[in-house]
């Protein structure tokens, strides 16, 4: 065996401790895939006294993280402080300046600041890898980057937060509301005391924009995705759903359409949609993720697992690090930084499809041709139109679902019916998954 990797670990919550966890309980199985030894070497986190549940004491400790990119006895530093900025990001600087590998799980810093560090480490011939940073222990990224390295990848698409499908799963199981379901989870500690990146779809888009670049061979555009979590599903838009042989996710799609059509760019959204009964993501429940690509020549790849947690987590961060062993690794981003293309967004409005709509109305004559009205004048065809229960406010639900037409069409009678005294509170929009 070659002499042992060593490596430097920034970071010590959950997933910090499941690779020291996972190094020590597959030390014989990793050690033989890596063709040598695995040895972390220096340690660095907030507090020195939280017991963690192993033993820190054969490590050195370092009290600033950045320290670690200088010491000449680390090959690699593994980042799992988090955050898009701040000491994460000096440390991932740093790490790469010195000349050492990183591996990390922070996807908001990749989003944000990706490109530069891919490119600072192609500059310095070290690896910069990061398949912990989207949908946990599922190797989508290395299955872009490398199993489909051949396919033209025309759309990818998936469930990439465990903690928005483990609350609309529940909702959809035991017919509960959101904030309840959120309490809940919250109580559990599934979700973070503000789990506002989660359910705002913020950490969904911040994966989106990762796997649009590897797919796409395009530049990270996180700002250009549009973004909308799941604070507004109640459950009678989740019973209403399944009446109709659907299923209601948080779905991350990105697409690439070719110049020349009227949707040309790259099109980026996070958003709740309804999901046929027969797609595989209708059947992705809990906390799982699931990515879907789709390739020229490979056809449809769909990727399942626990997409978050100590074992999952550590279990990509590891993979990553037999990789560096091996000498196996190449551009961040499946083609070097210069190879990228700056792709401009899409513009939503022409795409095509069809949506669902829930409204609460007063309940008085008139109602339903109001809106009709609006619809009709948008140039929306309307499919199916059923008005059924109340809400708390004394008002009815109304839930519709439109024919395929234009995006714009639906937002156009949106926007007609603004301001309608009608209206008890802003309409609720699902685009459904037709793919």
């Amino acid at each position: 065996m070659s002499k042992a990797l060593r490596v430097a670990l920034a970071g010590l919550g959950t997933v910090g401790a499941g690779v020291i966890k996972l190094i020590d309980t597959n030390r014989d199985i990793v050690e033989r895939r890596a063709g040598c030894a695995i040895e972390i070497v220096a340690v660095s986190a907030r507090d020195r006294t939280r017991d963690r549940g192993v033993d820190l004491a054969r490590f050195d400790w370092v009290d600033d993280a950045a320290e670690l990119a200088a010491r000449d006895d680390i090959d690699v530093v593994v980042e799992l402080i988090g955050g898009a900025d701040g000491p994460a990001l000096t440390l991932a600087r740093r790490t790469i300046a010195a000349g050492r590998h990183f591996v990390t799980a922070n996807k908001a810093m990749i989003a944000h600041h990706g490109l530069g560090l891919a490119g600072a480490a192609e500059a310095k011939g070290v690896a910069f890898k990061y398949e912990a940073a989207v949908a946990g222990g599922i190797p989508v990224i290395k299955g872009l980057r490398e199993g489909a390295a051949a396919n033209a990848i025309g759309r990818v698409y998936g469930i990439l937060n465990g903690t928005c499908n483990y609350i609309l799963t529940t909702m959809e199981a035991e017919g509960r509301d959101f904030a309840e379901v959120l309490g809940e989870v919250q109580r559990l500690g599934y979700a973070e005391a503000d789990p506002s990146f989660d359910i705002d779809g913020v950490d969904a888009a911040h994966k989106l924009s990762i796997l649009a670049s590897l797919s796409f061979g395009s530049k990270i555009d996180f700002g250009a995705a549009a973004v909308t979590g799941i604070r507004h599903v109640i459950a009678a838009d989740i019973a209403q759903a399944q009446a109709l042989g659907y299923r209601v996710r948080l779905v991350g799609l990105a697409e690439a359409q070719p110049e020349g059509s009227s949707t040309a760019g790259l099109f980026q959204r996070v958003a709740p949609c309804l999901v046929p009964a027969n797609h595989p993501l209708a059947h992705v429940a809990g906390s799982l993720n699931a990515v879907v690509a789709e390739g020229n020549f490979v056809g449809r790849l769909f990727f399942e697992g626990r997409g978050a947690g100590e074992g999952p987590t550590a279990s990509a961060v590891v993979a990553d690090l037999i990789d560096i062993a091996r000498g196996e690794y190449g551009p961040a981003f499946a083609m070097p930084v210069e190879s990228l293309v700056e792709m401009v967004p899409a513009p939503a409005g022409e795409r095509r499809g069809r949506a669902y709509l829930r409204f609460s109305v007063a309940d008085r004559p008139g109602v339903l041709a109001e809106i009709a009205a609006a619809m009709r004048d948008a140039g929306v065809s309307i499919e199916s139109l059923i008005q059924r229960g109340t809400t708390p406010e004394g008002g009815v639900l109304v839930a519709m679902v439109t024919h395929e037409g234009p995006e714009r069409a639906v937002s156009d009678a949106l926007a007609r019916l603004e301001g309608s005294q009608s209206l008890l509170g802003t309409p609720m929009l699902m685009h459904i998954l037709d793919v």
